[in-house]
């Protein structure tokens, strides 16, 4: 390529003798100009789906950060009723471990509350400003498990398109909290216990560590020690959650608290309702302290509800609450010659002496009479009601 200038009035003009590019050099323009806009497009795609996943994690974050306040507002450790001295004793264990950050294994009958146990000693703790974060890993399928907790990157596996953070990450600055931990497949917890120890997780298809800065409490309704023995749980594991145990009482072991958590929860519901909050009937009372509660604290809570909800904001009667009903044990058949021999052969009177027998058998237990005789309480009442009927005509 050459150049020469000519003067014009003062001005020089630059003449190029523009020689054509090589076909070589036009094509390697073009095709970096082709890749470098390709790189931009999938620049700012990735940037649309950082910024969108971000969101999403942030929104998450919120969320649970709300429902937790929340739920802390109701199930804290002011939240929790009772005066008996298992629970007294619960609340003194709560207090301890707001305050120091060993991992802590709650025990205890399906429904008694171990997650509100882990909500109140988060809440209570200097990790309350940070999320807490709920995984039951009964839930978990097995074969996402790991992804599930640790995460994963893009192409760790079939399906993976794109990086995703797990529970650990989710919570970091917080609490984690492992319910059913007994359930969790023994390949996962090998690599629970890696966390556990150093508190680095390692995602699906990574080859990069992550630092999470994450408090563990883990509960279960099962007997690890049992499923240690089977093969089913890590020892070593079990050592490591159980820093610090804290084992729950089924309902039927404290049963002076019924009365104050009817109250606590008939209190509560009203105020979601709009109501009123209604008495309750002292024989509605005796019902739910004769009852075993198989179902715990959550069994009560669902009674309590739907009571309320039938009783439309007044007081709360034994006909308003609705128990599981068991099938009553059957009788040897040593006793059963002297039962036909002492039945009336009248169906009616067949039927009243049999409460009636029922009755003296419980001691007047309304509830109990019922779950002997394999019939519900409005029979009973009923029985009764005649009776008092019979009495005053007579």
């Amino acid at each position: 390529m050459t150049s020469s200038s000519i003067d014009l009035s003062n001005s020089k003009i630059l003449i190029v003798d523009d020689t054509p590019f090589q076909d070589d050099e036009v094509l390697i323009r073009v095709e970096t100009h082709l890749q470098i806009n390709h790189l931009t497009r999938e620049l700012q795609t990735k940037n649309d789906e950082l910024t969108q996943t971000n969101a999403k994690l942030t929104s998450e974050i919120n969320r649970r950060e709300t429902f937790t306040l929340h739920e802390a507002e109701h199930w804290g450790i002011d939240g929790f009723i009772g005066d008996s001295t298992t629970i007294r004793d619960t609340l003194t264990s709560i207090s301890r471990l707001q305050n120091i950050e060993p991992t802590v294994l709650i025990t205890g009958e399906s429904g008694t509350g171990k997650e509100l146990i882990a909500r109140a000693i988060h809440h209570g703790s200097p990790r309350s400003s940070g999320p807490f974060v709920p995984v039951n890993c009964s839930a978990i399928p097995t074969d996402l498990a790991e992804s599930t907790l640790f995460g994963h990157i893009k192409g760790a596996f079939t399906g993976a398109d794109r990086d995703r953070i797990g529970y650990f990450e989710l919570a970091d600055g917080g609490t984690l909290f492992l319910d059913e931990i007994g359930d969790m497949p023994l390949d996962l917890q090998t690599k629970l216990l890696r966390v556990l120890e150093d508190g680095n997780i390692l995602p699906v298809g990574s080859t990069r560590e992550k630092h999470a800065n994450v408090r563990v409490l883990a509960a279960t309704n099962a007997n690890l020690e049992t499923d240690i023995n089977t093969g089913k749980f890590r020892q070593d594991l079990y050592f490591r959650l159980a820093r610090f145990p804290v084992q729950l009482p089924p309902l039927r072991e404290r049963t002076e608290d019924i009365t104050l958590l009817a109250q606590h929860f008939l209190r509560l519901f009203s105020i979601e309702m709009g109501l009123h909050a209604p008495d309750v009937h002292a024989d509605a009372l005796l019902v739910l302290q004769s009852y075993s509660f198989p179902g715990n604290v959550r069994e009560l809570k669902n009674i309590i509800e739907r009571a309320l909800i039938e009783s439309n904001g007044q007081t709360v009667r034994p006909q308003h609450l609705h128990l599981l009903q068991t099938t009553p044990p059957t009788q040897p058949s040593s006793n059963l010659p002297t039962l036909i021999v002492d039945l009336p052969l009248n169906l009616k009177e067949a039927e009243e002496h049999l409460i009636q027998r029922a009755l003296d058998q419980t001691n007047g237990n309304i509830a109990a009479t019922a779950r002997l005789l394999g019939t519900n309480r409005p029979r009973i009442y009923k029985f009764l009601e005649d009776q008092k009927r019979d009495s005053d005509i007579a």
